[in-house]
């Protein structure tokens, strides 16, 4: 070991010098030079390992040479004062501080973190627990040594809620395959209740507003916007009215049969008539009808409101504004040409128990709950062809087109009857929709950049403020400024939305199958289709890669 009256500290206490003559202590080595520097205060000084590597070199060599006798000085280790890093996130949503114990020198005292962190423009979401966390386990630390703290957290934005409309009156077709029970507990099977009606006064719908959500910020203080929520126009149909004071409130201003619109309701006059055959003529009404028996061959029934049946159509057409609800069966023929003999059109629902050989078409779902046999189907939203207990429920046979997808207990038939189900044909539609609106957003940013750029080259304010022609010129651009800015805003949710749709369009929009899926159905789900060969249980089949994919697993 070399002597410990070898190394020194330089006058100003900042180095460790090393002080050797070659002929007379050496050789030496690294391990030689480090237990000098684990003596005493040296210990806290930072080692220069270059330095010492290079003074065990040159001393070694000088042994047996004329310069050997000749003292050699090396400043061998260091007084260096603790630092302080940031290390902050490419998202700027937070940053971490990391201490390094000093080797002798100043320690990183609260004062240097602050002024650090205003010199990195970290200001926002700051935890004071974990900077003086990170001060306390700094005491515990050797020489060297290292402690990391996140000691700033930016906060996300929180998106809006978007507005969203409650129904608080039950509809027509509500009442289908409701039937009531009798007093012994036994169910009156004839019987599914009465009339769906309201009086002035009652609520039909509430609408809870869409929020603009809350701000966020990054931990240099830059704002995070929130996406507002996409609101609804709820809106008031014949016979109703708006709460006073609550336009979020829509109550019925007449009696009559409460009938769901696009985004509102309606109150409806109701006719009421027992059949509609050829002794009572063609129906066309101002308002809903319900009809307690049947619809006979041939005849006509249209309403600017719901049409309900009791009873069975057979062989008729209607056409409905609202809904079409039918409590016992739609039956139908084959006429020549491929031709069927009964058709029902509705712009609301299609509800019935049984159908067969007829065409049905509607903006909104269609529910089966027993049979769908051998008819032409087209809805822009979702067919179901199920009971509520998802027990019985046949699509059989025909054509069947459902945008939004298409349910049922069987499709098919053990004898192989050729079925036909059409879903989620539109994504092309979807994604040109969606390339328009980002077109459109795209032009009002410009719209709105020029205007800024209008309203930055004016000149100060004082020499124009007394100009009333210029005055008015500049509210018109702010007032443009701010209505290109809303409705942006508002395409840019829209956008969002569509987007999303648009990427599960294939997980959403699919064809499921409680029980069986027979042989010879042809399944269409976009550009995908392929015919069953054989029989199949419980799937749900999806466009997997442009290609039909069947699911065993109960989700």
């Amino acid at each position: 070991m070399l002597s410990p009256e070898l190394i020194e500290l330089s006058s100003d206490g900042t180095l460790a010098q090393l002080k050797v003559t070659p002929a007379i202590h050496g050789p030496i080595s690294v391990e030689m030079i480090n237990q000098l520097l684990s003596l005493g205060e040296f210990t806290k000084l930072y080692p220069l390992k270059p330095v010492i590597d290079k003074a065990v070199i040159q001393v070694n060599q000088l042994i047996g040479q004329d310069d050997g006798h000749k003292p050699q000085r090396f400043n061998i280790a260091e007084r260096r004062d603790g630092k302080l890093e940031f290390k902050i996130a490419d998202d700027k949503m937070s940053a971490a501080m990391t201490l390094t114990a000093a080797w002798g020198g100043k320690e990183i005292t609260l004062p240097d973190i602050l002024n650090a962190l205003k010199k990195h423009a970290i200001c926002m979401g700051l935890s004071k627990l974990k900077i003086q966390s990170a001060l306390q386990q700094l005491a515990q630390l050797r020489p060297g040594e290292q402690c990391t703290e996140v000691i700033a957290n930016g906060k996300p934005a929180i998106n809006g809620t978007h507005a969203s409309i409650e129904r608080k009156v039950p509809l027509a077709r509500e009442r289908l395959l409701q039937p009531q029970k009798r007093e012994d507990g036994t169910v009156d099977m004839r019987n599914l209740g009465a009339v769906i009606m309201v009086k002035p006064n009652d609520v039909l719908m509430v609408k809870t507003p869409a929020t603009n959500g809350s701000a966020g910020y990054k931990v240099n203080g830059d704002k995070l916007q929130p996406a507002a929520g996409k609101d609804i126009k709820m809106v008031a149909g014949n016979g109703t009215s708006f709460l006073k004071h609550d336009s979020n409130t829509l109550i019925a201003s007449v009696a009559g049969q409460p009938v769901e619109t696009s985004n509102g309701m309606q109150v409806d006059d109701v006719l009421q008539i027992k059949d509609v055959d050829i002794g009572y003529g063609n129906v066309d009404f101002k308002g809903s009808i319900l009809i307690t028996g049947d619809v006979h061959e041939g005849m006509v029934v249209k309403s600017s409101g719901d049409i309900t049946v009791m009873g069975f159509v057979d062989s008729a057409y209607l056409n409905a504004q609202g809904d079409i609800t039918v409590s016992k069966g739609v039956i139908g023929r084959q006429l020549k040409d491929e031709q069927l003999s009964t058709t029902l059109e509705a712009k609301g629902q299609i509800s019935a128990q049984f159908v067969q050989y007829s065409n049905l078409t509607a903006d909104k779902d269609i529910l089966i709950t027993k049979q769908l046999l051998h008819s032409h189907t087209e809805t822009q939203s979702r067919l179901t062809v199920s009971d509520a207990n998802g027990r019985r429920g046949d699509l059989v046979g025909g054509i069947a087109k459902a945008n939004k997808g298409i349910k049922a207990v069987i499709i098919g038939a053990t004898a192989g009857t050729k079925t036909e189900i059409y879903c989620a044909m539109h994504l092309g539609d979807l994604k040109e929709t969606l390339k328009q609106l980002d077109h459109g957003i795209k032009q009002m940013v410009v719209a709105r950049l020029n205007i800024e750029s209008r309203l930055n080259k004016l000149p100060p304010k004082a020499t124009w403020q007394d100009d009333e022609l210029m005055v008015e010129q500049v509210k018109g651009m702010l007032e443009e400024k701010r209505r290109i800015a809303a409705e942006c805003a508002r395409e840019e949710v829209e956008y969002n939305l569509l987007e999303q749709e648009v990427e599960d369009y294939y997980r959403q929009y699919r064809v499921e199958a409680g029980k069986h899926i027979f042989a010879n159905v042809e399944l269409h789900i976009g550009p995908a289709h392929q015919r069953t060969q054989r029989e199949h249980g419980f799937c749900i089949v999806t466009n997997h890669n442009q290609e039909i994919s069947f699911d065993y697993n109960r989700h």
